[in-house]
């Protein structure tokens, strides 16, 4: 593999943790139960990963950040467990999307961007989030803020779009077939960069998707073994062997 494109949110840098929504919705208590808020979070992903889906093949209009703040808001209103007022959503979005203070960090990270530099390998993100948050969670993560090389905000196509993928392929100067990206979404990220040429690896480090094999992993320790032995251009396998259906997932995929 000539080149490593990131997904940033929940790949390099945690985002929709306990911590995170504690402190944009909740900073001055009560506490959030983390099993609740795990749960939320994971079936509204699965949402999020097939509404990005639909916007990419044309059974809906194509996410931007407006989707994404859509989809933020409907997090909130699944960890309150109820509606909230327009007002605080508006705001508990708005310190998601510009979080300040500490960002936590994967103990992984660090080692594998190390790895990769060692072997030669450029690597940068690519996000849907805002570029100004996008280099501010890499700053605070302790990476380089010249990593990203797209976001949601300057104006240009927007992942999981084939147009962003490629663009991005182009600045890199390194064919598609020979870039890998590394996303924690199966459709909306893996699938989305095969569409475009690239060999998709899953980053599943809470299980979400255990029914892919392939080039899926769990931590990014195992991210230059699972490059070296992907097959450009095809697709992980589901269990039980075979290709994941074409077209729009079921709801089957999401539950």
């Amino acid at each position: 593999m000539a080149a490593v494109v990131f997904d940033l949110d929940d790949v390099l840098v945690p985002f929709q943790t306990l911590r995170a929504w504690q402190w944009a919705w909740r900073p001055q208590g009560p506490l959030i139960g983390e099993r609740h808020l795990g749960t939320a979070v994971r079936r509204s992903l699965h949402v999020w990963d097939r509404r990005r889906w639909l916007g990419l093949t044309g059974k809906a209009p194509p996410t931007d950040l407006e989707a994404l703040h859509d989809h933020l808001a409907s997090t909130l209103r699944a960890v309150a467990g109820h509606a909230v007022a327009p007002e605080e959503s508006e705001a508990v979005v708005r310190r998601m999307l510009h979080p300040s203070g500490e960002v936590e960090r994967y103990p992984d990270v660090a080692p594998a961007l190390e790895r990769l530099r060692a072997a030669g390998v450029p690597f940068r993100v690519l996000t849907p989030l805002p570029l100004e948050s996008a280099r501010w969670l890499l700053h605070r993560a302790g990476l380089q803020e010249d990593l990203v090389l797209g976001a949601g905000d300057p104006p240009g196509p927007c992942v999981p779009s084939v147009e962003a993928f490629r663009a991005a392929v182009d600045r890199l100067g390194v064919p598609a077939r020979r870039t890998a990206y590394v996303g924690d979404l199966y459709w909306s990220d893996v699938r989305a960069a095969q569409r475009a040429g690239l060999t998709g690896v899953l980053l599943d480090r809470h299980g979400v998707w255990p029914n892919v094999q392939g080039t899926r992993i769990t931590t990014l320790a195992d991210l230059v073994p699972a490059l070296e032995a992907a097959p450009h251009g095809e697709p992980p396998s589901p269990s039980g062997g075979g290709s994941p259906p074409p077209g729009p997932p079921s709801a089957g995929d999401f539950l």
